[in-house]
């Protein structure tokens, strides 16, 4: 296990009492096995009472990109890693959704690239489970989307390819499917000044030309979107490399906006630098309303192996959001 206190599941309900980290406490979020979970910029999917964590695998050493504007750290694309739970607590290793190689005919799945964020969905109709991510190259020349398929939820997935959305850079990305299935991308665009959701075509492998520009200008990054009775939440972190920042939070009535900005959600110590974690994904709890968990990276920019997580159980209260520490 690798809880702080603990989780209680009563009538399929998660129960809030307490955090799910693994960095203050030296506690690794660990498999039945024993091994450390490698997820990183990580996205969920709860498919037929299961849940399936999806996440970058960081192994090797780090190091630094020469000739960059910030502290360009990397370590070798190491693919997508699966792990599956019922309950949140116990988890499966799945083995590698995704696989990079060195020297991978497939541009994007070089090792010597960049391979972020990776988010599943599943399309009701075709059947196929989609994976949507960023890709790149070392310097983010490429700013890309890139998309795999699978019929299973742990994969493998096979690899279809990378496109800028109507043409627009793309850097850090989630992907968020409304209750009427239709589904949409959201990334950082513009050189990271401008956010973009674009709606995906009915089978979500392809970006259509139906999209919109949020927080403009805004600088924002690390996109996690999440809807509560009827309401359009997205949860973003400034642009600061590395480095911790204060979050922000904005609401709208559709996932195009407009878009009303609140602020900084979190509150208490180290509130200022999202409890020293930056987001990567709102998880809706047993589909249930008003139940959510805020998902979170701990970079370890010297050593990113050595990163760890942060999750946060909330509620929605009278449509505000608010995200205490544990």
């Amino acid at each position: 296990m690798f809880l702080i206190g603990q989780f209680e599941l009563a009538a399929q309900t998660l129960v809030r009492t307490a955090a799910i980290t693994n960095s203050e406490s030296k506690i690794a979020f660990t498999d039945t096995e024993g091994n450390t979970i490698n997820a990183h910029g990580a996205g969920m999917l709860f498919h037929e009472g299961i849940y399936y964590l999806f996440g970058e695998i960081k192994n090797g050493e780090t190091w630094l990109v020469p000739d960059q504007d910030w502290e360009c750290y990397r370590v070798p694309a190491g693919g997508v890693s699966c792990y599956s739970s019922k309950d949140l607590k116990t988890w499966k290793n799945e083995g590698v959704a995704l696989a990079t190689s060195a020297g991978s005919p497939i541009k994007e799945l070089d090792t010597s690239r960049v391979l972020e964020r990776p988010k599943v969905i599943y399309n009701n109709k075709t059947g196929k489970f989609v994976m949507w991510m960023h890709t790149d190259d070392m310097k983010y020349g490429d700013s890309k989307c890139g998309l795999a398929v699978s019929d299973r939820p742990a994969g493998p997935y096979t690899f279809v390819g990378s496109v800028k959305p109507n043409g627009h850079m793309a850097r850090d990305m989630t992907v968020f499917k409304d209750d009427d299935g239709k589904a949409y991308l959201i990334y950082a665009s513009e050189m990271n000044a401008t956010m973009h959701v674009c709606q995906l075509s009915d089978d979500y492998l392809e970006p259509t030309t139906n999209y919109s520009r949020i927080l403009i200008n805004d600088k924002r990054e690390a996109p996690a979107m999440f809807k509560d009775n009827g309401k359009y939440f997205i949860i973003t972190s400034g642009c600061t490399g590395w480095a911790p920042n204060a979050a922000a939070y904005a609401t709208a009535p559709h996932p195009f906006g407009p878009w009303t900005k609140h602020g900084n959600p979190f509150k208490g110590p180290d509130a200022d630098v999202t409890f020293h974690a930056q987001s990567t994904y709102v998880l809706p709890l047993n589909n249930k309303k008003n139940e959510f968990l805020f998902m979170a990276d701990r970079w370890n920019k010297l050593d990113l192996k050595r990163s760890t997580y942060l999750w946060i159980p909330f509620n929605i209260n009278n449509g505000k959001l608010e995200i205490f520490p544990e």
